[in-house]
């Protein structure tokens, strides 16, 4: 539900927020009072493309930010888990551009994409305006529609989840069959490439520890000299190193008493004198352990090159690498062996699955046809109610090979003439009669569908009277179980808000500013009065909306 609005700085608007009612909200206003700008502005938190051309200042920021209560919305839920956004019962979606045209998108304070807002915005809002078509032309929508009424939902759900396990079995097994060609054709190299590398017999990091070894052993007789080198200068040369440095630490210490920072400084040179004398000790030591063994240089270099001959031809770089491929040849040649019982196991689980999906398919192809007159009726009924006699829906189902919603093709047909020609609606509804059908249809599958808050921008164009108060009368009934918001010229169906608001222009200076504000009970009796009959509306103009704020 969308809790509240806020604008600041686009089109022809100042600063303005709104709070919505949670059942049917109406806005009205004049012509041209701002009601369009409204719906653009909440467009761009529902990841419309930004406009710099939209901001009122252009030396100013544009700031638009939707509240939305999500509690109890799993798939609201999901989707921010999904993106790493935060949970909260209520969700803040931001859209700010900036004076250079620069757009940036929130959600929970989080910096989205603009792709994310849209994906949420489907989630939340439900925009349905003149000529936007998709949606009911849409095959998914419409199946939705008729297996939500059919209350076949779960078990559409069901039958996905079978089709989804068939899918991937056919593919498993598809991968076992491409996989045992592979095999008879390869079978004799594998194996000889398994035995060269069984015989090196190479051990984790051999290459790698045998590269280290060999530079070691390249340079035993250089590295010796130097370690001399090291110990006799510390320790045994004219001026040995260790000596100077205790000789320095002696006669500090002979003078520490005379100055505070004197004992810390000798310490550290004993710490030195004491570091040197391991230092001398060890480089001694290392280099009476090492020795030039030519023989063992021999083996690392035979063995090394007969690793870097294996790498290059396999064109690796580790001896990791060399392992593993060493498994994946040994996996291979032994699932030679077992690879027909696996595809034999494959064929009796992918015909398992089929059986159980196409065995759901029927009944939801039962379900559907059933299903479909009801349908026609009732929408058919609505029709007429409100305002379109002769206007005719007709459920096309055809049966298909098994797909991810059954084997249907179901396609909604109208006729707004009763010429009985029956097209897809996409090709032959005008914009009005789009937007009245697609509010029939919606008041139908409102109580089987969680949708969410709906919006319908001036639906009502090319009818008034009766058909009019007909459609005030199926969104009330549709706004007692969610949110509606409706932009509208029609009193009958404004008289039947939960909430009704106005829009306005005013002028400030040279300024011109649109403004909205909740009217009261009186103030709605006199909005709906100047609708019916002007700006100066009459005394049976007022009686007459009364009543339908009454009603």
């Amino acid at each position: 539900m969308l809790q509240s609005l806020h604008i600041q700085n686009y089109a022809i608007i100042d600063k303005l927020t709104i709070r919505f009612s949670d059942q049917l909200n109406i806005i009205t206003g004049e012509t041209g009072a701002g009601k369009s700008i409204l719906m653009g502005a909440l467009s761009l938190i529902l990841g419309e493309r930004a406009d710099t051309s939209a901001l009122r200042d252009p030396g100013q920021k544009c700031y638009i930010e939707g509240v939305f209560s999500v509690a109890g919305k799993p798939e609201i839920s999901r989707f921010l888990r999904e993106h790493d956004l935060e949970e909260e019962a209520e969700l803040v979606v931001r859209r700010e551009i900036a004076a250079s045209g620069k757009s940036r998108a929130f959600i929970n304070d989080t910096p989205a994409t603009v792709q994310q807002l849209r994906e949420i915005a489907s989630l939340l809002v439900d925009l349905h305006q003149q000529f936007d078509t998709l949606e009911l032309g849409n095959a998914g929508f419409q199946r939705t529609v008729l297996d939500a009424l059919a209350n076949q939902l779960p078990l559409l759900q069901q039958y996905r989840q079978l089709y989804g396990q068939w899918q991937k079995t056919q593919a498993t097994l598809k991968a076992l069959q491409e996989q045992k060609a592979g095999f008879h054709k390869e079978l004799d190299y594998n194996q000889f490439l398994f035995d060269e590398l069984s015989e090196a017999c190479f051990k984790d990091n051999e290459l790698e520890d045998l590269d280290k070894e060999l530079q070691a052993l390249s340079h035993a007789e250089e590295i010796k000299t130097l370690l001399s080198k090291v110990s006799f200068d510390l320790k045994e040369s004219d001026a040995p190193v260790i000596t100077i440095v205790r000789q320095l630490a002696n006669q500090l210490q002979q003078y520490q008493q005379h100055h505070s920072l004197l004992p810390a400084l000798a310490g550290r040179l004993q710490s030195v004198y004491i570091e040197l004398q391991d230092i001398a000790s060890e480089a001694g030591s290392m280099g009476d352990t090492m020795v030039s063994d030519s023989k063992r240089l021999e083996d690392v270099n035979e063995r090394i090159a007969l690793g870097y001959r294996l790498l290059k031809k396999h064109g690796l770089q580790t001896t990791g690498e060399l392992l593993a491929l060493q498994a994946e040849l040994g996996q291979k040649l032994q699932s030679v062996l077992e690879i027909d019982d696996a595809i034999a196991s494959q064929e009796a689980a992918v015909a398992q699955l089929l059986k159980q999906a196409t065995a759901l398919a029927q009944q939801l192809s039962k379900a559907r046809l059933a299903q479909a007159p009801e349908l026609e009726r009732k929408v058919n009924g609505l029709l007429a109610q409100i305002g379109m006699p002769n206007a005719r829906l007709k459920v096309s189902i055809t049966l298909s090979a098994l797909q991810a919603d059954g084997t249907d093709v179901i396609e909604f047909l109208f006729d707004a003439n009763k010429s009985n020609r029956f097209e897809p609606i996409r090709k032959v509804a005008s914009g009005g009669e789009l937007s009245r059908l697609m509010l029939c249809i919606k008041s139908l599958v409102a109580q089987s569908i969680d949708l969410p808050t709906l919006i319908f921008d001036e639906i009502d164009t090319g009818i008034s009277g009766e058909a009019a108060k007909q459609v005030g009368i199926i969104m009330q009934q549709l706004g007692k179980g969610r949110q509606i918001i409706c932009i509208t010229h029609q009193p009958q169906i404004a008289g039947k808000a939960n909430a009704h608001y106005f829009v306005y222009k005013e002028t400030n200076g040279d300024k011109v500013t649109t403004g909205i504000r909740e009217l009261s009970k009186e103030e709605r009796i006199l909005a709906i009065a100047r609708m019916l009959s002007g700006e100066q509306p009459t005394q049976a103009a007022l009686e007459n909306a009364r009543e339908m704020v009454v009603q």
